[in-house]
């Protein structure tokens, strides 16, 4: 492999990772959260990847990830449905 197509693998995976975390910041406010003990951040991270993809899959609401993480707070039929996706 040379440098340029190394070069271009590492950006493309930076920019996944990038996008993700952005994602993950706006919709659950990852970068102010407060866990920090033992496992359980790496636990949290797991859980937040789960509901993103749930969230993600589940296409009966217009609007973004925030927008359908508070509806499924505020509404059980809604967190029934992205549950069950």
């Amino acid at each position: 492999m040379n440098a340029k197509a190394f070069l271009k693998g590492k950006r493309s995976h930076w920019g996944i990772e990038n996008r993700l975390h952005w994602v993950l910041d706006i919709a659950f406010c990852e970068d102010m959260s407060r866990v920090h003990k033992d496992h359980a951040p790496e636990n949290f991270a797991v859980l937040r990847h789960m509901a993103v993809n749930m969230l993600k899959q589940e296409k009966t609401v217009k609007g973004g990830l925030h927008t359908k993480r508070l509806l499924a707070g505020w509404d059980k039929a809604y967190l029934l449905k992205v549950l069950s996706v």
